[in-house]
């Protein structure tokens, strides 16, 4: 008999909305640099390279990146700290209301980084990160073989919808900052659902929804509610289900306003 679930595709970035920490920042302390931030705020300035592919750069063009090793990321992984119950956020996906969303991670963070960070909560197929080619001997980084940033990311999200087979409204995405920008107006245009996880300037005017906590698990919320339609009570009784508690939900809507003098107004531009 086939199977009456539904299948979904739940897709979310990594830095800063599964996790609290930047990758770069990380690798930077970890070799002993405080001045990544000034570095990456350069390259943004210029414009040289996609809005989230900065550190995909910096590691194959910086000389004092230049001397990172695979080993050196999988390290990373290892100490960026996790927004709570990302495993738990996992194990509901597989069974929404009686569906399934399959849960994806496509981010511009080194692919070695995220699954490392995410080791036993996601197998790795479904990690889409910065992929690099090595030197066989060295071990140095030669080229990159994928950057899933801007653009990037709509190709990924795409090539997943592909190989499920699924639907235009069947698509969630889940991300942080300006480099998400690009693919979530490509998953409203497919009549997606689009959550943005911080207070970007960029993001939240083009997310549907925008939820701010640190629990990986909010994110289910504005699932809940307009994917499936549920109502407070149901919706709080489904996280006690799961040992969560809705303990405070504040539905607010901030207007971000600047008022500035004007220019004077000439006499003569009157008459």
């Amino acid at each position: 008999m086939a199977s009456s679930k539904k299948q979904y595709l739940f897709v979310s970035d990594f830095d800063q909305t599964l996790s609290f920490n930047d990758s770069g920042l990380v690798l930077s302390k970890l070799l002993g640099l405080n001045d990544f931030e000034q570095r990456v705020a350069g390259l943004s300035e210029i414009h040289l390279v996609q809005q989230g592919g900065e550190l995909a750069y910096l590691l194959l063009h910086d000389p004092e990146f230049r001397r990172v090793r695979k080993e050196d990321l999988t390290a990373v992984g290892k100490q960026i700290r996790l927004k709570e119950n990302i495993d738990l956020l996992s194990t509901m996906l597989r069974d929404l209301d009686g569906n399934e969303f399959s849960f994806h991670v496509v981010s511009a963070a080194p692919e070695e980084v995220i699954q490392s960070a995410l080791e036993g909560i996601l197998p790795p197929e479904n990690i889409h990160g910065t992929r690099f080619r090595y030197h066989g001997e060295s071990g140095e980084i030669e080229s990159i073989v994928r950057l899933p940033a801007g653009y990037g990311k709509v190709a990924v999200v795409d090539q997943l919808r592909a190989q499920m087979r699924i639907g235009h409204d069947s698509l969630v995405y889940v991300g942080d900052g300006s480099s998400d920008v690009h693919v979530m107006l490509h998953v409203n245009r497919l009549d997606g659902l689009t959550i943005a996880v911080s207070e970007n300037k960029y993001l939240t005017p083009i997310a549907r929804r925008t939820i701010l906590s640190e629990n990986a698990c909010s994110v289910l919320v504005p699932v809940l509610e307009d994917v499936f339609g549920w109502n407070s009570t149901k919706i709080r009784a489904f996280f006690e289900s799961h040992g969560l508690a809705l303990q405070d939900w504040d539905k607010i809507r901030t207007d971000s306003i600047t008022l500035c003098a004007t220019a004077p107004v000439s006499e003569a531009a009157v008459n």
